[in-house]
C-alpha cells in the first residue's frame, strides 16, 4: 500500500512507535483514528507524497507500535501522552517543525500537541471531529446513538474488552460500517491491517483506554487550557463528512471549533466519517491546497 517508503520504529520517553516514512518536501505527520492504523492514508498517500515527507505513525497501543497496560488514571493513554511520543518521534527523524493532519482519535491528539507544542507546528488539519469538551457537553439521544461507542469503551473491569474479543472481526466491521460510512469502502489490505491490531487484546485494551482517557483525565487537561485561555493559534483546517455524525449533529462545525482555534477554516466532504478511505481525491485537495 506504500511503496516507496520506509519502515521506522523509533523508542520515545513512553513508548516504543512505528511509522512509516515518505516522499519528498516539508514534514507532514499523519496521525489516524480508531479503530485504523497508518494504514488508513493509503488512498491519499501517494498524491501527497508528491508535495510533502509524509510520516504516518501508529499512536501507542494501535497497529503495530507499542502496547503499554492502562493505569488507574488513564494518563498512559492520554492525548497528552501520545502528543509527546509524536513530537519526539518527529524530533528523532529531525523534524523541529512541521506540518500535522489527524483523523478521529488522531486528531485529539493533534488538538493537544499544537496547544502543548504550539512552537512545532506551522499548520494543523484536523478531520471529522468536534473538540472533546464539546462532545460530551452536547450530549442529547442522537448524539449517544451516534457514539455510543464512546460510552461502551470507557466501562470499567475489562468489559468492552472482553465483550469484543469474543468475536473481534465483528465488531470492526460493524464500526467501520457505521457512522455515516459504508464497510464496502475498505480496501482488503487496509482491513486487514487493522483486523490483525484489532485480534490482539492488548491493542483492544489501548483503544478503551484511549476512551476512557478521553472521558477524564483529556477533559482535565482541556478544562485547564480553557481557564488559562490557551487556544491553536496556527492556522487551521476542519474538514467534516456530510453523513458523518459530526455533519449529521451539528449545524456549523466551524463555528464550534472557532473559540478553540480562532485561525480555522474548513469545509463539508462528500463522505461519511472516514473521509481519507471514502473521498480520497478530495481529501489530498484539501490538504493540498490549505497545506501550500
Amino acid at each position: 500500500m506504500f511503496d516507496g517508503f520506509t519502515e521506522r520504529r523509533i523508542a520515545t520517553s513512553g513508548a516504543e512507535i512505528h511509522a512509516l516514512v515518505g516522499g519528498q518536501g516539508p514534514a507532514l505527520l499523519m496521525l489516524h483514528g480508531f479503530p485504523q492504523s497508518h494504514a488508513m492514508w493509503h488512498r491519499v498517500a501517494p498524491a501527497l507524497a508528491k508535495r510533502f515527507t509524509l510520516v504516518l505513525p501508529d499512536l501507542r497501543g494501535y497497529g503495530l507500535s507499542a502496547k503499554p497496560p492502562g493505569d488507574p488514571a488513564h494518563e498512559v493513554y492520554s492525548k497528552r501522552a501520545n502528543a509527546l511520543d509524536q513530537v519526539e518521534v518527529m524530533a528523532a527523524l529531525g523534524y523541529e517543525r512541521f506540518l500535522l493532519a489527524g483523523h478521529d482519535r488522531g486528531a485529539r491528539v493533534a488538538h493537544r500537541l499544537v496547544l502543548d507544542h504550539p512552537g512545532r507546528v506551522e499548520r494543523v488539519a484536523f478531520l471529522d471531529i468536534a473538540p472533546t469538551l464539546e462532545v460530551f457537553a452536547r450530549i442529547d439521544q442522537r448524539m449517544a446513538t451516534a457514539y455510543y461507542h464512546w460510552f461502551f469503551l470507557i466501562q470499567p473491569g475489562g468489559l468492552p474488552e472482553h465483550l469484543i474479543g469474543l468475536d473481534p472481526e465483528f465488531y470492526l466491521r460493524r464500526v467501520l460500517g457505521s457512522i455515516g460510512s459504508s464497510a464496502e469502502v475498505f480496501g482488503e489490505e487496509a482491513f486487514a491491517a487493522y483486523l490483525t491490531a484489532f485480534r490482539d487484546p492488548a491493542t483492544v485494551h489501548a483503544m478503551c483506554e484511549d476512551y476512557r482517557a478521553a472521558a477524564s483525565i483529556d477533559q482535565v487537561h482541556d478544562r485547564a487550557d480553557r481557564a488559562a485561555g490557551r487556544v491553536v493559534t496556527c492556522p487551521s483546517l476542519v474538514l467534516w463528512g456530510r453523513n458523518s455524525a459530526v455533519g449529521r449533529l451539528y449545524d456549523d462545525p466551524l463555528g464550534i471549533w472557532r473559540p478553540y482555534a480562532p485561525n480555522i477554516q474548513g469545509q463539508e466532504m462528500p463522505a461519511g466519517h472516514f473521509i481519507p478511505e471514502e473521498a480520497p481525491d478530495e481529501t489530498a485537495q484539501a490538504l493540498v491546497e490549505f497545506f501550500t
